[in-house]
C-alpha cells in the first residue's frame, strides 16, 4: 500500500512538467512571433528594394507615364464589369470611344509643314551658264521652277541712336524759344537696353532655360560684351516694374472658382552650403499661372502664398495645406493621379490588387476624356452617373483590402492615402468645374525642374523673386497660347505709363483683346525701338 504522500509527489511532478511544457510553448510561440517579424521585416526590405529597382529602370531605361500595358488594362476593366454591371460598364466605354473617335477626326498635319508666309522671301535667280554667255536676246523665257528653303541669318544686335534735332523759329536771337522732341521713355529710366532685347534676355534665362554666364557667351559671339552682373541688374529692375501687374493677376486668380497649386524644392547658394528653398505654383486654369518663392515648406509659407484665399483647392495631401480646411474657408480636393501613382508602385509587389484599384481609377479618367469640353452642368449630370458608383465601389474595395494588407508595403500605403483621403478624393462630385486630377500643377512645375538642371541654383532669396515674376508671366504666355518675346516687349514700351487701374488688362489672359485696341496701337507704333524690332 503506498504511503499517502505518494499521490501528492507525483501531482506536484505533474504540475512541474506541465509548468514546464508551457514555459517551452510560451517559448517556441515567442520564437514564431520574432519569426514572423523578421520574416515581415525582410519581406518589407524586399519589397522596397524591388520599388527602388523599378524606379531607377523608370528612370534610365522605361517610359514615366503611368499607363497600364493592354493585357493589365483589360483584366481591370473585365473586374469593373462584374462589379459595375455589363451595362454600366458599356456606357461609360462608350463615353471614351466616342472621345477618341472626335480626337482622331482631327486635320492633323503630318510629314513635313510648309513654310510660313510671314517670313521674308529673299530671290536667289539661277541662270544657266549658255544663257549668260549668249545674253538674254538670243532665248525666250516660257516659265520658271521655284523651290523654297528655309535659311537662317545670324542674329545682330542694333544700336538705337535717338537724335533730337534742336530748332528756333525764324527772327528770333534768344535761345529760350528752342523746340525740341521728348526723349523716348524706357523701361530702365537712363538705362542701356531697349525693350527688345530685355525681352529677349528675359525669354532666353527663364522660357529657355539659359544661365547668366551662357546668356553671356551667346551675346558675346554676337559682338556685344554684356556682363552677367548687368543683365542681372536689369532683370531686378524689370521685376520691380512687373509686379503690380503680377499681383493684379494674383488678385484676379483668387477670384476664380478654384486654384490647383505644388511646389518643388530648390538650392539656394549659401557661404558654406547650399540651402534649400521653395517655388510654389499657383494656376487657374484658362487664366493665370503664378509662382511664388518662399525659403521653406511650412504651414507659414502656405499662409504667405495663399492669404485671402477662398474656395476649392486642388492640391496633394501634405500636412501643410491642413490648416487652412479647419474653418471652411478653403475646400480641400485632391488628386486621383496622385492617388494612382501609389497603386503604380505596389505593381511589382502586389500586382492583382494593385491592377483592380488601377482598373477604377482608369474607369474614372475614361469618364473624364469623355466630358473633357463639356459644360458645367452636363459635367455634373454624367459624373453622378457613371463616376459616383465607380467612386463607391473603389473606396469599398479600399475598406474590405485593408485588414489583409501589410503594414508599410506599396498596396498598404496606397490603400491608406485612399481611405484618408476619402472626402477630398470624391470632392470633383460636387462641382463639375473641379478636375479630376491635379495635372496641371505638375505640368507648370516642369519648368523649374528644368530650368534648376541648367542654373543649378538661385543666387540669393531676392533672385527667387525675380525668378518667379518672370516665370509667372512666361508660363501664362504658354498655357494661353501668348507668343512671349513680342508680349514682353510690347509690355515694357506701355507698363511703365499704363494707369494703375486698368494694369490688368496687360496680362496674357488679357493681351490678345488689349493688343487689338487702337490707343494701345497708337501708343505701340509711336515707339522708336519698337519699330526697330519690327525691322521699321
Amino acid at each position: 500500500m503506498p504511503a499517502p504522500e505518494e499521490p501528492l509527489r507525483r501531482l506536484d511532478a505533474l504540475e512541474h512538467e506541465q509548468a514546464t511544457v508551457r514555459e517551452r510553448v510560451a517559448k517556441v510561440e515567442a520564437e514564431r512571433e520574432e519569426a514572423r517579424r523578421e520574416r515581415d521585416h525582410y519581406r518589407l526590405l524586399y519589397q522596397q528594394m524591388l520599388e527602388r529597382c523599378r524606379k531607377l529602370e523608370r528612370g534610365l531605361l522605361g517610359q514615366k507615364s503611368e499607363r497600364l500595358h493592354d493585357e493589365g488594362a483589360q483584366l481591370s476593366l473585365g473586374v469593373l464589369e462584374l462589379l459595375l454591371g455589363e451595362r454600366a460598364m458599356a456606357q461609360v466605354e462608350g463615353l471614351a470611344t466616342e472621345r477618341v473617335v472626335k480626337e482622331h477626326t482631327r486635320n492633323k498635319p503630318t510629314g513635313r509643314k510648309p513654310i510660313p508666309d510671314h517670313l521674308p522671301r529673299v530671290d536667289v535667280v539661277i541662270v544657266p551658264e549658255e544663257v549668260e554667255r549668249e545674253g538674254l536676246d538670243a532665248f525666250d523665257k516660257i516659265g520658271e521652277d521655284i523651290t523654297e528653303v528655309l535659311e537662317r541669318r545670324p542674329a545682330s544686335m542694333v544700336v538705337a541712336r535717338i537724335i533730337k534735332p534742336k530748332f528756333v523759329r525764324k527772327g528770333r536771337t534768344d535761345k529760350t524759344g528752342i523746340v525740341m522732341g521728348p526723349t523716348p521713355g524706357l523701361p530702365i529710366p537712363m538705362g542701356l537696353a531697349g525693350p527688345g532685347l530685355l525681352a529677349d534676355t528675359l525669354v532666353r534665362r527663364w522660357q529657355d532655360h539659359l544661365p547668366l554666364h551662357r546668356l553671356e557667351g551667346i551675346y558675346a559671339r554676337e559682338g556685344v560684351e554684356l556682363a552677367r552682373s548687368t543683365v542681372c541688374g536689369w532683370h531686378e529692375q524689370l521685376a520691380g516694374l512687373c509686379e503690380r501687374l503680377v499681383a493684379a493677376m494674383r488678385r484676379d486668380a483668387f477670384e476664380q472658382p478654384y486654384l490647383c497649386t505644388d511646389a518643388t524644392g530648390v538650392l539656394v547658394q549659401a557661404k558654406h552650403k547650399c540651402r534649400r528653398g521653395h517655388f510654389w505654383v499657383m494656376v487657374a486654369p484658362g487664366r493665370h499661372v503664378l509662382f511664388e518663392y518662399t525659403r521653406d515648406h511650412s504651414g507659414d509659407a502656405v499662409d504667405t502664398v495663399l492669404a485671402g484665399y477662398e474656395g476649392y483647392l486642388v492640391a496633394d495631401a501634405a500636412v501643410v495645406f491642413d490648416h487652412l480646411y479647419a474653418d471652411g474657408r478653403v475646400t480641400e480636393v485632391n488628386c486621383w493621379a496622385h492617388c494612382r501613382r501609389y497603386f503604380f508602385k505596389a505593381m511589382e509587389s502586389d500586382p492583382e490588387r494593385a491592377k483592380q484599384a488601377l482598373g477604377y481609377i482608369g474607369a474614372l479618367f475614361r469618364v473624364e476624356r469623355s466630358i473633357a469640353d463639356a459644360p458645367r452642368k452636363k459635367r455634373e449630370l454624367i459624373r453622378a452617373k457613371h463616376s459616383q458608383p465607380i467612386v463607391e465601389v473603389f473606396f469599398s474595395w479600399c475598406d474590405a483590402e485593408a485588414p489583409h494588407l501589410l503594414e508599410d508595403t506599396p498596396i498598404h500605403d496606397g490603400v491608406r492615402y485612399a481611405r484618408n483621403q476619402r472626402k477630398g478624393l470624391s470632392r470633383f462630385l460636387e462641382d463639375g468645374r473641379l478636375p479630376l486630377d491635379n495635372n496641371i500643377s505638375e505640368r507648370q512645375l516642369r519648368r523649374q525642374a528644368v530650368g534648376r538642371k541648367n542654373w543649378m541654383f538661385l543666387g540669393s532669396d531676392d533672385g527667387g523673386h525675380v525668378n518667379a515674376i518672370f516665370t509667372s508671366l512666361l508660363a501664362s504666355c504658354r498655357m494661353l497660347g501668348v507668343e512671349p518675346w513680342a508680349y514682353l516687349r510690347d509690355l515694357f514700351c506701355l507698363l511703365p505709363d499704363w494707369p494703375a487701374h486698368q494694369v490688368l488688362d496687360l496680362a496674357p489672359v488679357n493681351w490678345p483683346a488689349t493688343s487689338e485696341r487702337d490707343d494701345v496701337q497708337h501708343t505701340l507704333g509711336l515707339n522708336p525701338y519698337r519699330l526697330l524690332t519690327l525691322g521699321g
